[in-house]
């Protein structure tokens, strides 16, 4: 046979079958490979690490004391908690209740089942909520951006109704919804009664889940947002002002809500924006409306000043470039589809080491957004973050070929 005879038959068969048998022996057991960001093997105490419940566990300065009977700072740009005191203590949110109650109105304004300048006809049993007030009557139509001004700048527990009754016929039925809202959003140790937040011995929450609440706000709906930081309103020829003091003594706090009764204390969720950054901090059952505005501006400066935020990846940049088998391509880019931003200690976003986990080997075909792994920011040994680790661009299969060449190099890996 000279070089360029066809080569038999006979072998072409045996080649091929020894090929095959050679991709379905090479199909190697998923083991889990730690990383850092270069490449190099991650230390075993980040391997073994936990993550911190709040970043101040890794802060020299100590944490303020705060007269409250639980309370909570959280970094709502990072979404990470900065510190807490009795953060899963279950309490009475009293008007802090509203917040979920306008989360919901301004998604049914979103999604264009109410208007701003709609009627809302007002019942009897909106008219006879007791409690704070708008002063809203029977068989005087006001529309859903007055009830809105109300409920938030006022603390109206008759525009709570009106709006509930707007968006789900009944009270009984939005309220329904605010706790199908809540496990939504991973509110896990909250349960609502209805939509004022009246005293009822079922009807609890924590800080911590306040505060995610109180940032999903911020984030999710910013063109209402405003109406946090309005501080007085006028309906019936009654004029209110907001009770949030922190709006009159710091002009970077934009909101968000106060609430009281007898049983819950003296309460308030404060949001504040310095810069990109804004800080979330929840304080409930404090003595006083002077004490829970001190107390949650103490908090405020605190997380702003010994803290600092920032972003170490863009949406959809690359983490790390990891090999790739039996695809078109030789690797794949890893990353999120979301900008990636961490809370540190003042002076330590330097120090934060990002180390990947993933399963290998990976092999093609990859799809985009498919998750192949973990990505942890590290500080000290110590976790941060973890965050879903997805392919950030498709990698197509290989021909047979290339899938055949693949198999028999991973043999030898």
């Amino acid at each position: 046979m000279t070089l360029s005879s066809p080569m038999p038959r006979a072998w072409q068969r045996r080649l091929t079958a020894i090929a095959v048998a050679a991709m379905m022996a090479a199909a190697p057991l998923a083991h889990g490979q730690t990383t850092t960001e270069s490449g190099t093997p991650a230390p075993a105490a980040v391997t073994a690490a936990q993550t911190v419940s709040a970043v101040a566990q890794l802060s020299n300065i100590p944490s303020p004391n705060i007269a409250a009977r639980a309370w909570i700072s959280v970094d709502a740009t990072s979404g990470q908690i900065i510190a807490a005191s009795a953060p899963d203590t279950r309490v009475e949110p009293a008007s802090l209740t509203k917040v979920m109650t306008a989360y919901l109105v301004f998604k049914a304004l979103d999604e264009k089942r109410l208007t701003l300048d709609q009627e809302v006809p007002v019942s009897e049993q909106a008219w006879r909520t007791p409690g704070s007030r708008m002063f809203i009557e029977p068989r005087k139509p006001v529309t859903v951006s007055e009830l809105v001004q109300g409920m938030i700048v006022q603390s109206g527990n008759d525009a709570s109704v009106a709006l509930a009754e707007a968006v789900s016929g009944s009270e009984s039925a939005f309220v329904a919804l605010m706790n199908q809202e809540a496990q939504r959003l991973g509110m896990k140790d909250t349960h609502f009664m209805n939509s004022t937040g009246l005293p009822n011995e079922q009807h609890l929450t924590t800080v911590r889940d306040l505060s995610v609440l109180a940032a999903h706000i911020a984030q999710d709906f910013p063109d209402h947002y405003k109406y946090y930081s309005q501080r007085e309103y006028s309906y019936n020829n009654i004029t209110q002002p907001n009770r949030n003091r922190l709006l009159w003594l710091d002009p970077t706090v934009d909101g968000m809500k106060t609430g009281h009764t007898d049983a819950a204390g003296y309460c308030l969720i404060a949001s504040a924006l310095r810069g990109d950054r804004r800080v979330v901090t929840v304080v409930v059952g404090t003595t006083s409306e002077t004490v829970r505005a001190q107390e949650s501006l103490k908090l405020l400066n605190w997380s702003f000043q010994n803290f600092d935020t920032a972003q170490l990846y863009a949406a959809n940049q690359a983490a790390v470039e990891a090999r790739v088998w039996k695809g078109e391509a030789d690797t794949a880019k890893l990353g999120l589809t979301t900008p990636v931003k961490v809370t540190v200690p003042r002076g330590q976003v330097e120090k934060v080491q990002p180390v990947v986990e993933r399963t290998d080997p990976l092999i093609a075909p990859l799809e985009a957004g498919q998750r192949v792994g973990t990505l942890k920011l590290v500080l000290d040994n110590q976790v941060l973050q973890e965050m879903p680790l997805v392919v950030l661009e498709p990698v197509a299969e290989s021909g047979f070929f290339g899938r055949m060449v693949d198999a028999i190099r991973l043999r030898f890996q």
